[in-house]
């Protein structure tokens, strides 16, 4: 049996395998599918000539960010919403952060680096200038877990130091820097920079010095590079070097240590909370796998975390078995092609393979959702969990003999990696005939249901066309209907006119009666009117004289509210004088303290004299006020009246033009 027959049987496996694991932990993500994301398929965030931030969203709960700065870039200060597991694929550079200390950190970051940085930090990024003729670009690759950030709702996985600054109003800002506003005002009008610039452009250094005392506090929070002097040399990776565990505030180096397995297939490292302190209490692992030409990862699957990758280099093969269960009538898997910069998620459970091609190596790091320690499940090789199980059982289960059992499980000598010449390639092959099979039948798919479509139009234009054949029958039967209604009607008009012309007549002579009473009930109505006419000009007389009384009692009450408004003006301005003269006495007081004593007496006649004289001015006015509102007073009865006398004119004339009204015309004389 072909080493290509062995890896679908195994897969088979599954059935029983997956039965005795638990169900899914509430550390992994709980995705329905494996996930593929092309690497112009990602979200753009930041796209500047200085570098950009590209973004890839796993499920619900994970998003990846693939950070790329220039030589001398700067991706300026972020404060993080949630933890952050970064790894360095390429560059070198520097990270700054301030830890729970406030005291500020700085790491010197190289190719294949990992490091942790915790939710509520502050860092920024450098990328080195580089020595060399063609500096390198620092590239980074970082994962968020951003469902678990503790604020509601969650807003990404950070946010600019710079945004959060300027959202406070200027008082508060010139307060707490403690600038005046000319000052603070340049800060305001500034254009805001990208999120990844130039390390330190010139125009950013001029007038420096003028606002030193306010500017290095606020500029020095947002930018502080440190020089950086030497460049960072990769350093082949040394075998010889044990796998040490790092401590805190310090990154492991992926090259730097010795692989997890490593065998003529390639070789892989895994990086957990045992090899690095920072990662515990992290939602993340880290790993990195190469294969190389014509080789394969082994079946396996992940009992405890979901792997979420990025290739880094090559192209590759990637199988996974969809899920399967003992209810399921067949296995169903998923094959698909990855190159650099894609990213490929495979939940937890899924059976997966990974499949180099034979002219080139197939190299991925990723995260794992858990930072303990994983123990993947491989189905062959020396660690394949069938040898654990009962041979008898593993026979009845493949419906094997027990011998070709033991050939099947004893074959393979090599361990986690391996050898697959032309593997990839099948798969290959194999995904573009599903593909192309997935076309045809999507093609087919199209035509049946256009054929459908087209039957469809067919019926129902025919359905159309008896609803118009039935419509038309119904209009012309509604139509004799209407015709033989209109006979009908007709006739009953003509009935009806007659019958009207006889209630014409009949309405006539009510009418003449009705006239002949309406005159004489309307002459009774006019000598009414006349009778009730001449009752309403007694009453409106009565009234008139009414309001003349109650205009005089009006006018009385007036001039005693005036009598008692003076009274409460004149006690007002005596008041006000005798105050005025308090402050002036205070006032004189204060002036001549010094010679109070010898000029008691003369200063005293003094206030006197002037007393008596606005005493007697008051008088003098208050008497000329007086006598102007007696005026008046005298002015405004005279009107009242004769608009009195008016009004008893006017009164007469009306009841002399009634008395004529009433007396009889006077008679002819009576000739013989």
């Amino acid at each position: 049996m072909s080493k290509f027959t062995i890896i679908p049987i195994c897969l088979v496996t599954l059935f029983l395998c997956t039965k005795s694991f638990p169900d899914q932990t509430d550390d992994a993500p709980s995705f329905q599918s494996p996930l593929k994301v092309k690497r112009d398929q990602r979200t753009s965030i930041v796209a500047t000539k200085f570098g950009g931030i590209s973004a890839v969203n796993i499920g619900d709960g994970y998003t990846i960010h693939l950070i790329t700065l220039e030589p001398d870039a700067l991706l300026l200060p972020l404060l993080l919403h949630s933890d952050m597991v970064l790894f360095v694929h390429t560059g070198s550079g520097n990270l700054n952060w301030v830890d729970e200390e406030e005291k500020e950190r700085t790491l010197e970051l190289k190719r294949g680096d990992v490091f942790r940085l915790r939710y509520g930090t502050v860092f920024y990024l450098h990328c080195n200038s580089g020595r060399d003729e063609v500096p390198e670009k620092l590239r980074v690759y970082a994962i968020f877990d951003v469902g678990k950030c503790l604020h509601d709702p969650c807003r990404g996985a950070y946010s600019s130091i710079r945004d959060l600054l300027l959202g406070f109003d200027e008082k508060t800002l010139r307060s707490a820097f403690a600038v005046p506003k000319d000052v603070f005002g340049r800060l305001r009008d500034a254009v805001k920079p990208p999120l990844i610039t130039n390390a330190m452009p010139k125009n950013r250094t001029q007038g420096l010095e003028e606002e030193e005392t306010w500017g290095s506090r606020l500029a020095k929070l947002f930018v502080r590079v440190e020089d950086v002097t030497d460049h960072l040399e990769m350093k082949p990776v040394d075998n010889s070097k044990k796998k040490k565990k790092k401590k805190k505030n310090s990154a492991y180096n992926v090259f730097e240590s010795d692989p997890d397995f490593e065998n003529a297939n390639g070789q892989s490292i895994v990086v957990d909370e045992k090899d690095m302190d920072d990662l515990k209490g992290s939602s993340f692992g880290v790993y990195m796998v190469n294969l190389t030409k014509g080789s394969m990862m082994g079946p396996h699957w992940n009992p405890n975390v979901c792997e979420i990758s990025i290739v880094l280099q090559g192209e590759g093969m990637i199988r996974v078995v969809n899920h399967p269960s003992s209810e399921s009538k067949k296995t169903e898997s998923e094959r698909f092609m990855v190159e650099e910069g894609d990213v490929f998620v495979v939940p937890q459970f899924y059976p997966m393979a990974q499949l180099s091609f034979v002219n080139s190596s197939f190299v991925f790091m990723g995260f794992s959702t858990l930072a303990k320690t994983n123990h993947p499940q491989f189905l062959v090789g020396q660690n394949s969990v069938l040898k654990v199980f009962d041979r008898d059982v593993l026979a009845t289960s493949f419906n094997m003999r027990y011998e070709t059992m033991e050939r099947l499980l004893g074959a393979q000598k090599d361990g986690l990696m391996l050898e697959c010449v032309s593997c990839a390639e099948v798969e290959l092959s194999r995904l573009r005939r599903e593909i192309e099979e997935r076309k045809r039948r999507e093609e087919e798919e199209i035509e049946r249901r256009r054929k459908e479509e087209e039957e469809a139009r067919k019926r129902e234009e025919e359905r159309k066309k008896e609803e118009e054949e039935a419509k038309r029958q119904e209009e012309e039967r509604r139509r004799r209907e209407e015709e033989e209604t209109e006979r009908r009607r007709k006739e009953e008009e003509e009935a009806r006119k007659r019958e009207e012309e006889r209630e014409r007549e009949e309405e006539a002579a009510k009418k003449r009666e009705e006239e002949r009473r309406r005159r004489e009930e309307e002459e009774t109505e006019r000598r009414k009117k006349e009778e009730e006419e001449a009752r309403k000009r007694e009453e409106e007389r009565k009234r008139e004289e009414e309001a003349a009384k109650k205009r005089e009692e009006e006018r009385r009450r007036r001039e005693e509210e005036e009598t008692e408004r003076r009274k409460k003006e004149e006690e007002e301005a005596r008041k006000r004088e005798e105050e005025r003269k308090r402050e002036e006495e205070a006032a004189k007081k204060r002036e001549e303290e010094a010679e109070r004593k010898r000029k008691a007496e003369e200063e005293a006649r003094k206030r006197e004299e002037a007393r008596e004289k606005e005493e007697e001015m008051a008088k003098r006015q208050r008497k000329e006020r007086e006598e102007e509102e007696a005026m008046k007073r005298e002015e405004e009865r005279k009107r009242e009246e004769e608009a009195a006398k008016r009004a008893e004119e006017e009164r007469r004339k009306r009841e002399e033009e009634e008395e004529q009204k009433r007396r009889p015309p006077p008679q002819p004389p009576i000739t013989h």
